[in-house]
């Protein structure tokens, strides 16, 4: 059986409630054995360095960021994350169900 492919996209920074609710879901769905890709974006691309965010990537989740939201927050490139672009986002909006964004 296909295992299911849930996709988030985190547009918000660390302060906002949606980073709680993005690693709830994402904790929730790896526990139920469900691949999980995590976009952030814009103010979301903050997050990249939070323990919380990088645990999830720990336990498997594909983690992955807007380069040029990176570039303009001044976020350097590292192995933490997939840099990468909207056609990247747009791939996974295709090949992940559901999609959530946390705007």
């Amino acid at each position: 059986m296909e295992r299911k492919k849930l996709g988030i996209l985190l547009s918000t920074s660390q302060q906002h409630p949606n980073k709680k609710t993005a690693v709830g879901l994402s904790r929730a769905a790896l526990a139920e054995g469900h691949e999980v890709y995590l976009y952030l974006v814009d103010d979301g691309t903050e997050n990249l360095e939070e323990p919380e965010i990088q645990e999830l990537s720990r336990r498997g989740a594909h983690l992955f960021i807007c380069a040029y939201g990176a570039q303009r927050r001044a976020i350097p490139t590292s192995e933490k994350a997939a840099f990468c672009g909207l056609v990247v986002l747009s791939d996974l909006v295709k090949g992940c169900n559901p999609f959530v964004t946390l705007n």
